[in-house]
């Protein structure tokens, strides 16, 4: 258990009424209401000053909200409204470029941003709380994947973090051996594909319920957590999850198994469905992006926890992100 699940127990077992939490989103059905809220920090989640590895005002504005739209998005619910609120040590130039960020994802997700609040700090701090409209829909739950579920994936996995290692490697332009690459993967990075379609198709269609959770925190992490939540395993074909393999000029391939399984920032979508609502709508979601990748299985006899299998063996390294090293 890593420090953020400590901490997540701690605050669930001190709290006198913790049922809204485990999810990453808060479903509020009496005001058909899906609420999710998400920090960026500078230094921790992305550089600014003008050195190697750094994001502009404008693109960290356009990723700060499709992070938070994402989550929504897994949930199953539609994102209407956002506040954002910014703490640093700030100018107008940042302000103007980081609100063009934002301006241009809210036009292209039919968003509206609805207040927020600014002030100082050494370090700056972004914090985005984002609604979702549930009305019409069925949300998605950690807790509802069932032995025999279908398992799918949508996004590729393993590319942001190649990305991140690219802005990071000093000299970055011989980094591949062809340069598109290297532009989709710090695309993949700075402006993550999100599959609100795919979201909507699910949760106006599924007869039964059903998990789905983005991959922010890696695909590997997204398993684990609807596996503890739901008291089941994962069996998944490695070959059948979505990524770009790339040789580099010293022959080795980007992104390596580590990267695709933990690497984390993909905001891609984990989905587990019925087999019945899968022949509804499979064919659909799979036309717009998921793949087939496994089920969900079983626990198993006398085992302390469920497994996740990636080519029927069980993965004995978590190396998982740690949001507080």
């Amino acid at each position: 258990m890593n420090k953020e699940e400590v901490f997540l127990n701690i605050i669930s077992k001190t709290l006198g009424d913790s049922s809204f939490l485990g999810d990453d989103c808060a479903y509020l059905k009496e005001y058909n209401l899906a609420v999710s809220s998400d920090t960026l920090v500078e230094d921790v989640h992305f550089r600014l000053k003008p050195n190697v590895g750094a994001i502009s005002p404008y693109s960290l504005g356009k990723k700060a909200l499709l992070v938070n739209i994402s989550d929504i998005l897994a949930a199953g619910a539609k994102p209407e409204y956002l506040t954002v609120s910014l703490s640093g040590n700030l100018n107008t130039d940042f302000i103007e470029e980081f609100y063009k960020g934002i301006n241009d994802t809210c036009e292209k997700h039919n968003l509206k941003v609805i207040g927020g609040d600014l002030t100082g700090g050494e370090k700056i701090s972004i914090s985005i709380t984002i609604f979702g409209n549930t009305k019409n829909r069925t949300v998605s739950s950690r807790a509802a994947a069932k032995e025999g579920y279908v398992v799918l994936l949508a996004g590729e996995h393993g590319s942001s973090a190649v990305g991140l290692s690219i802005l990071n490697t000093a000299g970055c332009d011989t980094f591949l051996t062809k340069e598109t690459f290297k532009n989709d993967f710090i695309k993949a990075h700075i402006e993550p594909e999100l599959y609100p379609k795919i979201s909507e198709i699910i949760s106006t269609k599924a007869k039964h319920p059903y998990a789905m959770m983005d991959t922010s925190d890696g695909l590997y992490d997204a398993m684990k957590k609807i596996s503890l939540a739901s008291n089941v395993g994962f069996n998944v074909d490695y070959d059948k999850i979505p990524k770009k393999c790339v040789t580099l000029n010293d022959d080795t391939i980007v992104p390596d198994f580590n990267t695709v399984l933990f690497g984390g920032e993909d905001y891609g979508l984990l989905i587990c469905v019925h087999n019945e609502d899968f022949k509804i709508f499979g064919a659909e979601i799979k036309s717009l992006g998921a793949v087939e990748m496994g089920t969900v299985t079983k626990t198993q006899e006398k085992a302390q926890e469920n497994k996740i299998l990636i080519n029927n063996k069980e993965i004995n390294k978590d190396l998982r992100f740690e949001h507080f090293e």
